[in-house]
């Protein structure tokens, strides 16, 4: 069978669906790969290297006429509009925007979305949120010191002592988890929120301190608790009363790192105007969140998408694709993800097999056969 891995056309998207690496492997299992010239280019895997690892070269037609296509970002309408119906996609195909995946249906694709993959033990080897969060959070804490205009670690010298930076993460999903641990090797002193009680543990293990913030209700309990290990929005109340434990820290902090997303809805705010008011100067916002709120917003209403503002001698890092600033490691390990639940379509001659008893195969099931595929 043909798959077919074309260049990313998205706008400040620099990743690839396959590496030379995972295409010795796909060659391995009887396929044939092919891979769009300079698809690989801007994370640094060169068309000599594809081919060497048994690839295929071809233009962006000859990759969309396979009829299993590779995907980092969900394919652009004009994209879409050359595959065939049937051809199967495979990639982070952005499930709650319902008027592109209405024209993939249209189109008669079906289409795996891997960002809807449950959170269990099977799946951990594809769960591209998580690989790709993980290089977020890494990134997050480099930018935040590449804007920050003193140094990070504690020093004493002869010509006097340097206090450590102060960080401050809101959100300790993958990306916050792994800010907290790059902060800390860099000799910060951090600070961490999260709505979860559960992650109590976990912030503490990476030396960080739990900000913690006291449930009243039950209701506050069990929505705190989210589901499948996701974080839920929180009653207005209790919202509150982080907002004015946030707006202390963030006073004296130095960094801050604000990563809360919740799956098909707006993110919240965290910092708000008045809090970065109170900021001081030459503090810095790395919003992850960025772009995904009201107007391009994120957890701070403030931030500006795809730039860096200066809001009050603070600046807010609006950045909304910091995997493709790292896009090597980024690809090499979304195309582990992507390899690991390709096999799951695969019979073992190569040809492709659309399993109807698979749970990560139906749960990443966005359209198919001319339909919308809803949740269950």
């Amino acid at each position: 069978m043909k798959i077919g891995i074309p260049l990313e056309v998205s706008p400040h998207e620099n990743r690839v669906a396959i590496t030379p690496e995972i295409v010795k492997k796909t060659v391995g299992l009887g396929c044939e790969v092919w891979v769009q010239k300079g698809a690989g280019e801007s994370a640094h895997f060169s068309d000599a290297a594809y081919k060497d690892a048994g690839a295929n070269l071809g233009t962006a037609k000859q990759i969309f006429a396979c009829p299993l296509v590779l995907k980092v970002r969900a394919p652009e309408p004009k994209e879409i509009k050359t595959m065939a119906s049937g051809t199967a996609v495979i990639g982070m195909l952005s499930p709650f925007n319902q008027s592109n995946v209405a024209v993939m249906a249209k189109q008669g694709l079906t289409a795996f979305s891997l960002e809807k993959l449950p959170r269990n033990t099977r799946a951990q080897s594809m769960d591209v949120l998580s690989s790709q969060a993980n290089v977020a959070g890494y990134k997050s804490i480099l930018l935040a010191n590449q804007f920050y205009q003193r140094l990070m670690p504690m020093l004493m010298t002869a010509a006097g002592t340097i206090k450590a930076a102060r960080v401050l993460v809101l959100g300790a999903g993958v990306a916050g988890l792994q800010a907290i641990a790059t902060a800390k090797r860099l000799g910060a002193v951090v600070e961490a929120s999260d709505v979860r009680p559960s992650v109590k543990e976990q912030i503490t293990s990476l030396g960080a301190k739990f900000i913690d913030v006291p449930y009243e209700t039950e209701e506050e309990k069990n929505i705190a608790a989210g589901e499948s290990g996701y974080a839920s929005a929180m009653p207005a109340a209790w919202m509150a009363r982080q907002a004015a434990l946030v707006a202390q820290r963030a006073k004296d902090a130095d960094m801050v790192i604000t990563s809360a997303l919740i799956p098909g809805r707006q993110p919240p705010i965290l910092i708000d105007e008045n809090t970065v008011k109170r900021m001081k100067s030459g503090a810095v916002i790395v919003d992850l969140a960025a772009g995904l709120g009201k107007g391009g917003a994120g957890n701070c209403p403030l931030t500006v998408a795809n730039e860096v503002v200066t809001v009050n001698g603070v600046t807010i890092v609006g950045y909304t694709n910091l995997p493709s600033l790292v896009s090597t490691d980024a690809s090499s390990l979304y195309a582990r993800n992507v390899f690991e639940f390709m096999k799951l379509l695969l019979k073992e001659d190569g040809t492709l097999l659309l399993p109807n008893d698979d749970e990560l195969v139906q749960a990443c099931m966005i359209c198919h056969q001319g339909n919308v595929v809803e949740s269950s």
